[in-house]
């Protein structure tokens, strides 16, 4: 059956709500080293943000209220976790002093959107900057501080179980109120 441009744009708009309605779920994380889970995280929140940008005012919500819970619950792990296994290893306080700064900036926006709804006065605007924001901070760590923790030989394969373990009780955790803020109780 050919596929013209209306069956495209109905299927990648299928996509797209699938997308909506998941929220981060445990899958094959604890198999992850540390690296690849945060890789994920970030690759995750970035499909969020694109979504929000052409999203219609009840998808911004939803959109909104992921991004948030997936942000907290990723610096948490860093902060808790990562971080303090880098600083170790890698001995590199300026770098892993820069993202803390940048996790508190962050969490300030998160604070904000959290505390508005759409349509409210720079509702999209915050939400645009925090994500301009978080592609800075994704390049930052992937470009310097990543290949730093490789190279310092950190064992990413055991901070990485314990980033899931970690991750997965923080979602059990907060998941429920995001579900429930966006009407999706029994979603996954």
């Amino acid at each position: 059956m050919p596929t013209n441009a209306k069956t495209k744009a109905k299927q990648a708009g299928d996509g797209k709500a699938r997308r909506l309605n998941r929220l981060p779920s445990k899958d094959s994380r604890e198999k992850m080293n540390a690296i690849e889970l945060l890789e994920q995280d970030h690759r995750e929140v970035e499909e969020y943000f694109d979504d929000f940008e052409d999203a219609d005012e009840n998808e911004k919500g939803l959109l909104a209220a992921k991004i948030c819970l997936a942000l907290t619950v990723h610096a948490q792990i860093e902060e808790e976790i990562f971080y303090p296994a880098a600083r170790k290893a890698t001995k590199d306080d300026d770098l892993l002093d820069e993202a803390a700064v940048e996790h508190a900036g962050a969490k300030e926006l998160i604070a904000q959107i959290e505390s508005m709804k759409p349509g409210d006065d720079l509702y999209d605007a915050k939400v645009k900057v925090l994500g301009e924001y978080i592609r800075h901070h994704v390049k930052e760590e992937e470009g310097e501080l990543f290949p730093e923790a490789k190279r310092a030989r950190m064992d990413l394969d055991a901070v990485g179980q314990e980033l899931a373990q970690r991750k997965t009780t923080l979602m059990a955790q907060l998941a429920p109120e995001v579900r429930k803020r966006a009407g999706l109780e029994a979603a996954e």
